[in-house]
């Protein structure tokens, strides 16, 4: 194996009890014992260790920008963060290698899925269309050793599919359910590691109980495809290259392992960077890498164009959910959204009004300023939303921490607006209009509305009380 992979050091950004260590600041979690502290020491073997450093290197050999709430130890514990800081390249590679041996009783059929965000970034890294950034990735993903390289746009076809059926729900059912609004989005795993370790049963009810759309690739990953292939979960690595590092984290949760295969339904989650520095360390362009276009989850069936969600940045949850609650509720269809900016551009609102009533408010609240005013005017009684698409990053899923940062952990604005130029050009479709995702629903979940959606597709959170008192946060 070509190639020095650094581990990184651990460094987790955001909330503490009693102190808030807010954007752009740190908090450095040490180890705690001989044993973490040497797998820092703990590099590959490689011929090309002299190789002079890139940004990523850098970046990595200093430290790893969790996102904002992941700071202390009521957030993230320290067998948590021993556990994150594995999920590196060095395990994708462990596997790959043991792939070579002889001994195939051990071999795993390694299998790759990639966020829509992180796709404009190799984009813009190397000049070129997303739709080709994408098939040069699954190409150099190929010539690593990985089996399968999957989009992972299907899963969040379900996830948002499930989000606006369960908050047309809650609407409907709002006096007579205490908790039924606002509803909060659940896709970022930022905001709800923050939601459930601080602030637990005073937001937690709030939040959409959908999967994300990294664990519903997961199960379809180690559930569907495994019995296509009929293979048991625990004879596939599932890797998911995602923009931010929060998805590692995300991985560990308990309600996403199998317990009868001992297996995850994500093994191991990569950023983009980490992508990247794998290219870099081959002296790899993605320009030089051949074309492959993405597998299916359907057997030889390749994908044909790349689709995207409406939103901006992120998957669209707000957009999408705005325009079936307006349909489903009020008869109204909405072509166009527009945003409102209130505060600040990563806090804005969009209403919907009928014969001079506002009827829907929705509110896009993205960073942990924004996030912390939200929920204080909940435990106030002041929050006017009936939906709020959250997200832990300012500036949404494009800016993830792993992906958009300079050398010094800064934003890189210019790279940002490359990124949201080049995915702003990628065709959008609707989830409903997914035939594969309708095929699923019938063939793999037994129908819409059945038993086997709840028990797939959505999830439970933590109800225990906070740890502390966030609320008298002077911001």
């Amino acid at each position: 194996m070509a190639g020095v992979f650094p581990l990184v050091e651990l460094t987790l950004v955001g909330f503490h009890p009693g102190k808030l260590v807010g954007d752009g600041a740190e908090c450095s979690k040490k180890p705690k014992n001989d044993e973490q502290q040497s797998m820092r020491a703990d590099v590959l073997n490689s011929d090309e260790e002299n190789e002079e450093k890139s940004e990523f290197h850098k970046l990595a050999n200093a430290k790893i920008f969790l996102s904002d709430c992941l700071a202390c130890e009521n957030c993230i514990t320290s067998e948590e963060a021993v556990r994150v800081f594995q999920q590196n390249q060095k395990e994708l590679f462990q596997v790959l290698n043991l792939n070579k041996k002889c001994d195939t009783s051990k071999h795993k059929v390694v299998a790759v899925s990639i966020c829509p965000q992180s796709l404009p970034y190799f984009a813009a890294k190397f000049n070129i269309c997303v739709t080709e950034a994408a098939k040069r990735l699954c190409g150099f993903l190929r010539s690593l050793g990985v089996h399968y390289v999957f989009d992972t746009t299907i899963a969040a076809d379900f996830s948002i599919l499930e989000s606006q059926k369960e908050f047309v729900q809650r609407y409907r059912h709002q006096s007579q359910e205490e908790y039924a609004l606002p509803m909060f989005a659940s896709a970022c795993p930022g905001w709800i590691q923050y939601a459930e370790r601080v602030l637990s049963s005073l937001v937690t009810p709030y939040i959409c109980t959908a999967k994300s759309p990294q664990q519903i690739m997961g199960s379809l990953v180690k559930g569907y495809f495994a019995k296509q292939q009929n293979l048991s979960p625990d004879k596939i690595f599932h890797v998911i290259v995602a923009p931010c590092y929060d998805k590692k984290l995300e991985a560990l949760r308990e309600d996403f392992y199998n317990p009868l295969y001992s297996s995850r339904d994500v093994d191991c989650v990569l950023t983009s960077g980490e992508i990247f520095q794998i290219m870099e360390q081959r002296k790899t362009s993605l320009k030089e890498v051949k074309e492959v276009a993405f597998d299916t989850l359907f057997g030889g069936i390749k994908e044909g164009e790349l689709i995207r969600h409406d939103g901006r940045r992120s998957d669209g949850y707000l957009e999408h959910i705005f325009k079936h609650a307006a349909k489903e509720l009020f008869d109204i269809d909405v072509k166009e959204i527009t945003y409102r900016v209130l505060k600040n551009k990563d806090f804005q609102e969009v209403t919907l009004e009928k014969e001079g009533e506002t009827v829907l408010r929705f509110a896009a609240t993205y960073g942990f300023r924004n996030i912390q005013n939200m929920v204080l005017k909940l435990k106030k009684g002041k929050c006017v939303y009936h939906f709020v698409e959250v997200l832990a990053c300012p500036g949404g899923c494009l800016n993830g921490k792993g992906q958009a940062q300079t050398e010094d952990g800064k934003p890189d604005r210019a790279l940002l607006r490359q990124m949201e130029d080049v995915y702003a050009a990628v065709p959008v479709q609707l989830p409903e209009n997914s035939e594969h995702v309708q095929k699923l629903y019938q063939e793999w979940l037994e129908g819409i509305d059945s038993t086997r959606v709840r028990e797939t597709l959505h999830t439970k959170y933590s109800m225990e009380k906070p740890t502390a008192n966030s609320f008298d946060i002077k911001w």
